[in-house]
């Protein structure tokens, strides 16, 4: 299949609808169509967002909760051991601070609250912090709650479902193939095993990418189908943000049509899956972010770890001028 055959792309809305996976071939071209090609591809894979969800969009805030620090050498992070990048560290943060998170995750209409912790795996004290908190805030807020704290072992998964956490995330990042370019001290595996022990345990799997690290078109083809295989119904598409001081700053190699078509072909490949535009969108999106809702059906409020959002309040505006409404306090 060339760029210069007509490809009907709600042919591909059909097969998503149907369940059946896109094959490569069909699949890359959806990442190489040509931009004259964008806004077909989006009401396309509108038509399986809409079958899913609607016009809902589910909103989801962040608390870093655990900054710097990492023993890790993961290529795009400003928290990593390899990082020089100016940013704030501190341990994880007391259980009246994790709760007042929560708070303002209620203030600005998120109805998904994220724990996030740097670090290659809570210790069991950790996991007390998070726990006593997390139990806190069930027992106050109708709010859904995802654990991210690196690699996990059996009995904390199990001790994070019993407080309350509702789902836990774990970014593959990238495909297999690319996995060792872009970290060297743990393995693609690694990820793959502590999502398997958060859905043994009870937890809904949550599960993304990270899109221009230096991947191949079909590598970015790869992860789509291993988050598909792997069955996470949350899957973050990050956008690299090149933080100065890590060692991917410097990459440029997207552009907002190209993270459009990304986002359309997660929604193919994973048509029933909550798809979150996650960070890196106002920097790679820039004005189309709003277009990025008719594939995603879900999208991040406030800041991110280490670098800022956009304002929640110009979130909300995006959303209601798209006639699209705000799914607050989305237990589902």
């Amino acid at each position: 299949m060339t760029k210069l055959q007509q490809i009907n792309w709600n042919e591909y809305a059909d097969k998503a609808l149907s369940g059946e996976r896109l094959t490569m071939e069909e699949s890359l071209s959806v990442i190489q169509a040509d931009d004259s090609e964008l806004l077909a591809i989006l009401q396309a894979a509108y038509r399986v967002r809409r079958h899913y969800y609607g016009n809902k969009v589910k909103l989801n805030l962040i608390m870093n909760a655990k900054s710097g620090l990492c023993p890790e050498d993961c290529g795009y992070c400003s928290q990593s051991i390899v990082s020089n990048a100016p940013i704030e560290k501190y341990t994880l943060l007391e259980k009246d601070t994790l709760v007042d998170g929560a708070r303002k995750a209620m203030e600005l209409k998120a109805g998904t609250y994220c724990i996030v912790a740097s670090g290659r795996g809570p210790s069991n004290r950790e996991v007390d912090q998070v726990v006593a908190a997390v139990r806190e805030i069930k027992a106050t807020m109708p709010m859904k709650i995802c654990a991210c704290l690196g690699i996990l072992n059996e009995e904390q998964a199990r001790r994070l479902k019993e407080a309350g956490v509702d789902r836990y995330n774990h970014n593959l990042n990238t495909s297999s193939s690319h996995f060792g370019r872009i970290t060297t001290t743990h393995t693609y595996d690694d990820r793959v095993q502590t999502v398997e022990k958060a859905k043994t345990a009870g937890m809904s799997p949550c599960s993304g990418c990270i899109i221009g690290m230096g991947e191949s078109d079909r590598e970015i083809v790869e992860i789509a189908w291993s988050l598909r295989e792997l069955g996470a119904d949350s899957i973050p598409v990050n956008f690299l943000h090149p933080i100065e001081g890590t060692p991917l700053a410097g990459r440029n190699d997207l552009n907002p049509r190209r993270c459009l078509k990304v986002l359309a072909l997660f929604r193919f490949i994973c048509p029933s899956k909550e798809i979150r535009v996650s960070g890196g969108r106002e920097l790679q999106l820039r004005s189309l972010q709003p277009l990025s809702l008719y594939a995603a059906n879900s999208v991040f409020v406030g800041d991110y770890l280490t670098t800022e959002g956009q304002e929640s309040l110009a979130d909300h505006r995006m959303i209601e001028d798209l006639g699209f409404e705000i799914e607050e306090c989305a237990l589902g």
